[in-house]
């Protein structure tokens, strides 16, 4: 118990404070790449939307009676 309580007040391990930190770096460049896709994403969703729109298709058109 005394060399857990040493290690405590001792301050933080430097391996543990650099693992913390290249971690937080991966996580911001994941959520970075997260945001890229969902933005292509969005703007290929939009194109397939304008596409649909403008294809005239018979088979698609609803029937008059």
């Amino acid at each position: 118990m005394a060399k857990a309580l040493l290690g405590h007040v001792g301050g933080p391990d430097p391996r543990l404070v650099s693992e913390v930190r290249r971690l937080q770096k991966r996580v911001s460049e994941l959520e970075a790449h997260v945001m890229r896709l969902q933005a292509e994403n969005d703007s290929l969703s939009a194109v397939v939307h304008e596409d649909q729109l403008l294809t005239i298709d018979a088979r698609h058109e609803p029937a008059l009676t």
